[in-house]
Formats: structure tokens, sequence, C-alpha cells
């Protein structure tokens, strides 16, 4: 646990733990927003007259709204704080430059400030996850590049000569991430706020689902199985299970998901053989995937009953066994014979969110309540009782929304192909939204257990920092050479 430094103790013997404070603060409030704008946009498919007309509160201003929150506000803000702890933790040194550490505070949180502006006014580039307009895009990469210097230079002044695996998860999320964005963001501008693609037809939509896929593959798997890799071996008090693995772990990964994007667009203008290739990765992608997911469970080897008394490493395992659930049901899903049943079908939105609420959420949150206590001077959160409860709440909650998606999209596509012996459509599209309605109500009910899980958690924070202290945690001494993980 960090100990408060002395004030004889001098800066560049302290790490720089300060705006790891603040990603952390604001992930937490950020989850709040971006659940609660979840929960709301779920209540408006299942009454759509909630929104009364008004246009910026209507679904779909705020749906991107919503995904924007949650993946680049909560999720983002948790990636910048656990990495910015991990690589000072693991290289023994502070952060390289920690002055442009904070600018990356103030640049990030500024973009998602201008995304809750422009998002319901309806200025958007219309590309899932990379909405926002160019301006913005370039205060995204200015920020994005400022990142990759503080993580990568704190690397190059690191203490101990062994570069941990965490690390290279994060490493590759910050490249590719910064590649992602650049390229699909390409954009000719017509005024301040209004652009179009530098890319036409099929080809704007094989670069976005190039981008769409690996946003997933590198920000919502790749980064947070860096966070798996550090935070699960120390809430447990055990190495990871397989070193070996890990590094073929992270190769294999890195290297498949790049090429499965296209199975986002089956059945589309693109080319078939392109289809193809998307799905035979989508497919190799399970090894990896499942490696991963293995090598984290079974670091608890030896050490499964403190899973019974500690509910932060209740919150990470179970991360993990939603992550193989997902990274199961995505390959099958890509294949194209399932994919006719289950494409632009609610299955799709069961399978998201069992990676969303399941894995990321679930990570985050054992993460965050890894560190909060710890920067604040706290042997741990103001109430444990409270992170069960949380645990309980956000676990039931994912299983209503996730059960409630995928029988309402199995049954959607059903209908929709369901042919009379004459060739005529047995259901009109309308009989699909009447009957899917009992599982829009269901899928709310289940978002309002997550956002009540989230509201706990708000609540244990501002506890834990109003009761503890800002600290600054010494930089033990090392030997260079030595080997620490």
């Amino acid at each position: 646990m960090a100990q408060t430094a002395a004030l004889a103790v001098p800066r560049d013997g302290v790490y720089s733990d300060q705006v790891i404070r603040l990603f952390s603060l604001a992930a937490v409030i950020y989850g709040v927003v971006g659940m609660l704008v979840g929960v709301i946009i779920a209540a408006e498919l299942a009454w759509p007259e909630l929104n009364m007309g008004i246009p910026y509160i209507s679904y779909g201003r705020l749906r991107p709204l919503h995904t924007n929150a949650v993946i680049f506000a909560f999720g983002g803000c948790t990636l910048f704080a656990t990495s910015y702890h991990v690589v000072q933790r693991t290289c023994q040194t502070r952060l390289f430059a920690p002055a442009l550490a904070m600018f990356t505070f103030l640049g990030w949180n500024l973009v998602i400030i201008l995304a809750v502006i422009t998002l319901p006014l309806g200025i958007t580039q219309g590309k899932e996850y990379a909405e926002l307009e160019w301006p913005i895009d370039i205060l995204i990469a200015v920020v994005w590049v400022s990142y990759a210097i503080v993580f990568f230079g704190t690397i190059g002044i690191r203490k101990v000569r062994h570069i941990y695996v965490a690390n290279w998860f994060f490493g590759a999320f910050i490249i590719a991430v910064a590649l992602l964005h650049i390229v699909n963001s390409a954009a000719i501008p017509v005024s301040l706020t209004k652009s179009y693609s530098a890319y036409a037809g099929v080809q704007d939509a094989m670069v976005q689902w190039w981008y769409g896929h690996n946003a997933v593959g590198f920000f919502l798997t790749a980064g947070f199985l860096g966070i798996m890799y550090y935070f699960i071996p120390k809430q447990a008090g055990r190495p990871v299970y397989s070193y070996r693995l890990s590094i073929v772990h992270f190769w294999a990964l890195i290297f498949t998901y790049m090429w499965a994007g296209p199975h986002h667009l089956h059945y589309t203008a693109l080319p078939d053989w392109a289809q193809s290739v998307g799905m035979v990765f989508s497919l190799v992608l399970l090894a990896p995937s499942w490696g991963g997911m293995i090598n984290g469970i079974m670091t608890l080897s030896g050490a499964w009953h403190k899973l019974r008394d500690d509910p932060i490493l209740k919150f990470l395992i179970v991360s993990l066994s939603f992550y193989g659930m997902s990274t199961f049901e995505g390959p099958m899903m890509s294949i194209k014979t399932v994919n006719a049943l289950s494409h632009y079908t609610d299955w799709t939105v069961g399978h998201v969110h069992s990676g969303a609420l399941g894995w990321v959420g679930l990570i985050s949150m054992g993460a965050l309540y890894y560190l909060i206590p710890r920067l604040f001077g706290r042997a741990q959160m103001y109430s444990v009782k409270a992170i069960e409860t949380h645990f309980w709440i956000a676990t039931v909650g994912i299983v209503l929304y996730i059960a409630a998606m995928w029988i309402a999209g199995v049954m959607q596509g059903l209908m929709w192909r369901a042919v009379n012996p004459d060739g005529t459509l047995v259901y009109t599209f309308v009989e699909s939204v009447k009957a899917t309605y009992p599982y829009y109500v269901v899928r709310l009910v289940g978002g309002l257990l997550y956002l009540s899980g989230m509201l706990i958690m708000l609540w244990n924070t501002a506890m834990t920092a109003m009761s503890g202290q800002a600290v600054e945690a010494r930089i033990p001494t090392v030997n260079a050479t030595s080997a620490n993980a």
C-alpha cells in the first residue's frame, strides 16, 4: 500500500500519483453519467414518447453520447489511470514529463465536454465510435500522442531491466488506437462543424469497421488485458499463472485482431472474399482470447478461497468469465450462417453489452476499487460491504440485460426470415417490434440495476476520498538490472 511520503523526500523520490487520482475520480463520475444516459435511451426504446418531441434528447442524439461516455469517458479515464499507475510501479520510476501527463487529463476531459455539447446538437460524422467532428478529432490525436510520449518515455527511463507484460498490452493499445483514429478520421472539412470522409462508399465502410472492431480489440480488450495482468496478481497475492502464455497471448492477439473487422459487413456490398477473411480471423481469434482468460483465472490457483471474502477479486475474476463468454460468442456470430440470423438484431446488442458491462465494466470497477483507497492513504474502501452489494447488483443487472437481448435477437431473426409457402413474409416488421417490447422492459430493469451499482460506487468513492487524504507513494530503491514485475 502507498505510504505517505515525508516532506523531506525529493519529488523524484515519489510516484506521480496526482494525475492518477484525478483520472480515477473522473472515471467513477463518468461511469454514472454514461450508464444514466444508457438507461434513458433504453427507456425511450420501450416508450418512444419519453423524448417529448425534443430532438436533443431523442434516441438518435443520445445513443452516440452514451457509447462515447461509457467507452471513452469511463473506459478511457480508467485506462489512463491504471496505465499510469502500472507503468510507474513496474518500472520503479516517476512518470516521464508529469506536466504532459496532466495535459492528457485536461485535454481528454475537454474532448469529453465537447462531445457532451456537440452530440445532442446533432453535430456528428455518423461513424460508429467515431462520431466527433474534425476539430475534436485533432484534439484527440494531440492528447493521444502526448499520452504515448508519457507512457513510452516512462518505460525509457525505467529503473528495472524487464518490461512487465501488462506494459506490452498498454503499449500496443496506445499505438494501435493512434493508428486507427488517425486513418479512420481522415476527412475533408467544409466548416467548423461539418466534414466529409476522405473515403467513399464501401471503402469508407471497410475503413470504418477496421477501426470499429479494432477499437473493441485494442481500446476495450488489449488495454483492459493490461489491467488484468497487473491487478489480478496484485489483488490475489499470486504470480501470473504462466508468464510464457501471457507473451504468446499478446502476440497472437494483436496480430489476429487487426483482420477481423469485415465480419461486421456480412451480406453487404463488401467483396465476399473480404467478408470471408474477417470470418476466418474471427474464428482464429478464439484461441488467444481464451488463452488470456485461462491465464487470468488460473492465476488464482492455490488462492481460490480468497473469492469468498474479497469482493474486489470477485469483480476481477467474474469479468474474465464474461470476457471468455463474449470472445466465444463473437467468433460464432461471425460465421456467415449464424450471422444470417443475428445480423441487425438485438442479439448483437446483447453480445456487445456482455463484453462492455461484464468484461470492461467489472474489471474497471475492480481496478478502481483497488486503486482509490491507496491513492487516498487508506487500507481499503470506506465500505467493503458496499463493494459486495455493488458486485451482486451489477452481476444480476448484466444477466437480465444480456438474456433479454439474446432472446429478443433470436426471436427477431426468426420472425424476419419466416416465409409462407407462397414466399410472402409471415410477420410484418411492426409485429416483430411489438413482440420485442417486453424484452426492452427487462433490458431497462437490468440497466437500472447496473446504474444503481455505479451510484453505490460513487458514494463509496466520495466517502473514501473525504475520509482519507491524498498521499505520495515513495519509489523503492532497486537494482537497475533486476527483473521486478
